[in-house]
């Protein structure tokens, strides 16, 4: 294999790992964008707040605070569940993609294999039969 052939195979990697990476980071594999973190932000004030004024300043009973914060907690846990799910989804499609590769990469090797040893044979006689015919 030449050099040039194998910086071709090389930078065609290179592109096909940046796709990926670009695909899986946009679903939520890899960064948080913009819009998770302000929803944390929220959540979470939402919550401090919430035990803040039923904790504290007695403004709302201290069980309705305590409720209000499970209940935020519940739905952000959801909320991540639901955004690992999707990931987990793209990971086994990836994977399913890359075992049919691998299955017909395997079936076109053992065509090439199979051709090799038929023509191994067909030489192996041409040379037997050049042999007898020297003698």
């Amino acid at each position: 294999m030449s050099q040039e052939f194998l910086q071709e195979e090389m930078e065609h990697y290179r592109l096909e790992q940046e796709k990926v990476k670009q695909i899986v980071g946009s679903i939520g594999g890899a960064h948080q964008t913009r819009t998770h973190k302000i929803l944390n932000a929220v959540f979470l004030t939402i919550v401090v707040v919430s035990f803040f004024m039923g904790g504290v300043l007695h403004y709302i009973p201290v069980t309705l605070s305590l409720e209000l914060g499970v209940l935020l907690v519940s739905l952000k846990i959801a909320w991540m569940i639901h955004e690992q799910q999707k990931v987990n989804h793209f990971q086994f499609w990836i994977l399913n993609s890359l075992e049919i590769r691998l299955n017909s990469l395997q079936t076109g090797s053992r065509k090439i294999h199979k051709e090799i040893s038929l023509l191994r044979e067909e030489n192996q006689r041409l040379r037997s039969t050049l042999e007898d015919e020297k003698k």
